[in-house]
């Protein structure tokens, strides 16, 4: 395996906007809308498989949860006040310092590093859920980066996936309305060729030792103007679940 699977150049593309991480209305007004599907989804599954009740004050208490390529901390710091001990780890070090300070002002304890998941895996690193939200599009080599994942996680442990599908519809509304319409993102924020369908990304989750459970799509109520998860529609974006098998 290589010492990492960062590609640097799209590293370089998130460190540009790390400033605008907190802005509801800046680069990342994407990430923001979604946010509340994400978390729908992801305390949804740590509930279930943890045996935990979302509805007490702060029921991931005990619970280790790594959220890799964490940027400002959108997903952390939910986690963090959902009782979690959160690690969040970034390739880029100028997300790291945003997510640092504004866990600071909102009085937050996360564990905020600068580094790779083949980084932590070697050392040794160790949670009960990891969290790989709108990453694995980015790395340079897939499978290695979701095996550094699976090593990331204790046996029966939860890993939460979401991406992007590659098909032509993927490509109008993430590149063309995204990108050059609607202009959510920076031009060139995505490249349409290393986008995975949902089972290539259950193949290569299975490949990586992990048992895929679940996929949802989450997609745009343009009416609304909010996400909501589909059991139906994955064809833009969607997100998985896998667990680590015991033994």
């Amino acid at each position: 395996m290589p010492a990492d699977t960062i590609d640097p150049a799209e590293v370089a593309k998130f460190e540009a906007m790390a400033a605008e991480w907190w802005d509801p209305a800046g680069k990342f007004r994407p990430l923001h809308q979604m946010n509340p599907c994400r978390l729908d989804y992801i305390t949804s599954q740590i509930a279930a498989e943890f045996d935990r009740d979302p509805g007490t004050a702060r029921p991931f208490q005990g619970l280790r949860v790594l959220d890799i390529g964490c940027g400002g901390g959108l997903l952390a710091e939910p986690m963090a006040r959902l009782g979690a001990q959160v690690t969040g780890v970034d390739a880029s070090p100028r997300n790291i310092e945003v997510a640092r300070i504004h866990a600071a002002q909102t009085g937050l304890e996360i564990d905020y590093r600068h580094g790779t998941a083949e980084a932590l895996a070697a050392a040794g690193e160790r949670f009960d859920a990891v969290l790989n939200m709108e990453v694995v599009e980015h790395v340079a080599d897939p499978l290695a980066y979701l095996t550094a994942c699976h090593d990331l996680l204790r046996p029966g442990g939860l890993h939460v996936c979401s991406t992007l599908n590659r098909n032509p519809k993927s490509w109008l509304f993430a590149i063309v309305g995204a990108e050059h319409i609607a202009r959510w993102l920076p031009k060139g924020t995505h490249d349409w060729r290393r986008f995975i369908t949902p089972d290539e990304l259950f193949d290569l989750l299975a490949r990586a030792g992990m048992r895929p459970v679940d996929r949802k799509g989450m997609v745009l109520d343009f009416l609304r103007n909010e996400w909501k998860l589909s059991d139906r529609d994955l064809s833009v974006n969607y997100v998985t679940a896998a667990l680590r098998p015991e033994g």
